[in-house]
């Protein structure tokens, strides 16, 4: 159930209402935009009427929710989400974010050349892998807690954020130190547990589509880490798998508009792993960004012909920076800017 308080409801008039959707066995959150206080029931009470609080003091209107996600849904915060970070970046808003950097971290000298160019490019937050979900066994799986360190290192050097993937419950604790954004990577979307534990961090996550996952699925998911309490969380369309062989998965780009029009949370877009093919991710960049997206993860490397991973979609350097031009000249078109 969602009831919408008025403008001039006290915090008085909503604690009561808080007080009562407990009484019935609801699980309560809460969110307050700049003018309008939303609360959000979850759970299954034996019996409630909808009507009980519509003539509740201080509230505009209540209705029952019937889509099977509550908290993902657009109704639980109309106006959208806006995650904010200590240097004043904001995912959500008018500006357009940019995330780049190598697939995996594999030095010192590489991450701190990848950061200094992905800062010179103009993007505000450095990707890399400290642990690295590998189809094989025997492929490089990452550098671990030296590579967080790196990145957090050359991160502060060059004023960048951090964003990485966890893989696992018990790397949560480890990488809070380092990372500015956990990234929740494709084949852990369904990794229910993994999820449930963020929802109880508070720190911003961005939980990318599963490769053979539907809409509703990739909402479902990220109910699970808003249920928690953790709201500061984006979702990352970076293509599904299909028939299709021509590129390495297929980017869909229609996923983007669908996801603004039924969720609040800021959508994403991962063209690099979307066809990975480093030629092709710069035009599936800028129709990400024409369809809505909030912010783009790209692969660059210094070196990507001798990449330890993904190195056939990874742009070089002057690719990124071309390509950020083009956004900056694009964004205005479709009403953004590029942070």
């Amino acid at each position: 159930m969602i009831v919408a308080m008025q403008d001039s409801a006290t915090e008085e008039h909503i604690q009561r209402v808080i007080e009562r959707m407990v009484e019935l066995g609801f699980n309560v959150h809460r969110t307050t935009g700049a003018a309008q206080t939303i609360l959000a029931g979850v759970g299954t009470p034996d019996h409630f009427d909808v009507a009980e609080f519509k003539v509740l003091s201080g509230v505009h209107d209540a209705y029952r929710i019937s889509s099977p996600y509550k908290l993902a849904g657009r109704n639980f915060r109309p106006e959208g989400t806006r995650i904010k970070f200590a240097n004043g970046v904001v995912i959500g808003g008018e500006e357009v974010v940019v995330m780049a950097g190598p697939c995996s971290v594999e030095s010192r000298e590489q991450i701190l050349l990848s950061a200094k160019q992905v800062a010179a490019a103009g993007a505000k937050f450095l990707r890399g892998g400290a642990y690295k979900p590998r189809s094989s066994p025997y492929s490089f799986q990452g550098m671990g807690v030296e590579g967080l360190k790196l990145l957090r290192e050359v991160a502060d050097e060059t004023g960048l954020l951090v964003i990485t993937e966890v893989m696992e419950i018990s790397q949560i604790e480890i990488m809070l130190p380092y990372i500015d954004v956990f990234q929740i990577g494709a084949r852990n979307m369904q990794n229910f547990n993994l999820l449930r534990e963020l929802g109880h961090v508070r720190k911003p996550c961005l939980l990318k589509r599963g490769i053979a996952a539907t809409i509703e699925e990739v909402l479902l998911s990220a109910e699970y880490i808003l249920s928690g309490g953790n709201y500061d969380l984006m979702l990352c369309e970076r293509g599904i798998r299909t028939y299709e062989t021509a590129t390495r998965n297929t980017m869909d780009i229609s996923a983007i508009p669908v996801l603004k029009k039924l969720t609040h949370l800021p959508v994403l877009a991962d063209p690099s792993h979307g066809v990975g093919i480093r030629d092709m991710v710069p035009a599936m960049a800028l129709a990400s960004v024409a369809a809505g997206a909030d912010g783009l993860l790209m692969e660059m490397h210094p070196n990507p012909d001798k990449a330890m991973s993904d190195g056939a979609q990874s742009m070089y350097p002057e690719q990124l920076e071309k390509l950020v031009a083009q956004l900056r000249q694009l964004a205005p078109v479709v009403g953004r800017s590029v942070a």
